[in-house]
């Protein structure tokens, strides 16, 4: 006898992005998630205290996302590995 599993639901899309002085590579990994065939129900962005234009990047992607996008700044550097943890989390 075989055993037939039913399709799974809808997997949720959660994008983990840990960011650190990303200015001038931003706008473009944003606009490829947005362009994506089927987009993330969520972008959950930590970043890594930049001293660029980064989160206020972030923040203008934020409010006209069409997906809710999270995000947190670290109060200081914690370095990549730490910061894409809390993003993970």
């Amino acid at each position: 006898r075989t055993s037939y599993r039913r399709a799974p639901a809808a997997a949720v899309i959660s994008v983990a992005l840990a960011t650190c002085n990303a200015g001038a590579y931003l706008d473009e990994q944003l606009s490829s998630l947005v362009a994506q065939r089927r987009g993330p129900d969520e972008l959950v962005v930590v970043d890594d205290a930049s001293d660029d234009d980064t989160f206020a990047r972030l923040q203008r992607f934020a409010s006209a996302a069409p997906f809710p996008v999270r995000l947190a700044r670290q109060a200081q550097r914690v370095g990549v590995a730490r910061n894409f943890t809390r993003a993970l989390e």
